[in-house]
């Protein structure tokens, strides 16, 4: 395993995370392909034992459950809590990202997952109902409490994140040291204004969906598994674009087998290129995972990067929201 250093932080990742999106009590409210417990703390104990020190969850994955799951399987597998980056995010909850949902939220978090601490705090979303400073001032109190040692963001656009670092800076506020953006070979459209705002701020990108829900793995658009089946997100999230992606997809095929290697490793790799820090993945299967830690292993060449990226044509913003 590699490990990088998040942002201008002194806390140390693995080069890819584990995703909690995947673990919790499965629902059709959220997901129906989740983890249960048991599967969840065998994926947990097989990233652990192949170097993997980062998880990344949310409160609103299926219902909070997620958190209790990981926070359930670090204390059976009995994981010094120094030993592992837990990272977790506020935002689709009462009251978004005002100061009163915060402080109420990360205590929510905190028990969920049987810590006094999180290492990264990470609001889900850009909250136009708040304003910057109070959602600013209120992590930065988390901060200064111990609660949480790192912020960071998610999904959002460019200047909003840029209005919301100036906005720490004026105030002499904790700034955000990771980006969790939604990036991939089929979604690209960060790489205009909010990825280049990162690289200004020194922030680490460790983004969601690096294999764009399982479309990168295979050749096929649709798959035989329960979340190509039963996941409405993943639908609206690239079916709009699926004759464009479908070319992408036929080139991280042939790249793969020029090196012999999968197609999920191809893709992976190309995000390391791009200078990403640790990409989420949200596996399902170990079998799964473990070739994808095989990605720290690929190197690819500026022709083939070049091959990879150049059919792409540009999206339709997903992940970012729109004011109501």
């Amino acid at each position: 395993m590699e490990y990088i250093q998040l942002g201008k932080t002194n806390i140390t990742v693995s080069k890819i995370c584990l995703g909690g999106m995947s673990f919790g009590k499965a629902s059709k409210e959220f997901h129906q392909w989740t983890l249960d417990q048991e599967k969840t703390t065998e994926m947990i104990k097989f990233a652990y034992n192949h170097g993997v020190n980062f998880i990344d969850t949310a409160n609103s994955y299926s219902g909070g459950t997620s958190e209790i799951f990981i926070g359930n399987a670090l204390k059976e597998l009995n994981i010094s809590r120094d030993k592992i980056v837990l990272a977790s995010k506020v935002y689709f909850n009462e009251g978004k990202l005002s100061k009163k949902a915060i402080f109420r939220e990360i205590e929510g978090s905190l028990t969920r997952l049987n810590t006094s601490y999180l290492d990264l705090y990470q609001i889900h979303r850009f909250d136009y109902d708040t304003p910057i400073e109070e959602t600013m001032e209120a992590l930065s109190t988390l901060v200064k409490q111990g609660k949480v040692r790192a912020i960071g963001a998610s999904a959002m656009y460019g200047y909003q994140f840029h209005n919301m670092q100036l906005a720490a800076e004026k105030h002499g506020l904790t700034l955000f040291s990771t980006m969790q953006n939604h990036y991939n070979l089929l979604y690209r459209e960060d790489e205009r204004e909010l990825i280049p705002v990162c690289k200004q701020y020194g922030v680490s990108l460790i983004p969601y969906s690096p294999l764009a829900g399982g479309h990168l793995t295979h050749l096929s658009w649709e798959s035989d598994s329960l979340r190509s089946k039963t996941d409405r997100v993943l639908k609206s999230k690239y079916d709009h674009a699926q004759e464009n992606d479908l070319e992408i997809i036929q080139r991280v095929y042939d790249l793969a087998n020029k090196y012999h290697v999968s197609m999920a490793q191809v893709a992976l790799a190309w995000l390391y290129s791009k200078g990403v820090a640790s990409p989420i993945l949200g596996a399902t299967s170990i079998t799964h995972f473990e070739d994808a830690l095989l990605a720290l292993n690929l190197h690819l060449f500026q022709e083939d990067i070049k091959y990879l990226e150049e059919l792409y044509r540009p999206h339709e913003i997903v992940g970012a929201v729109l004011p109501k």
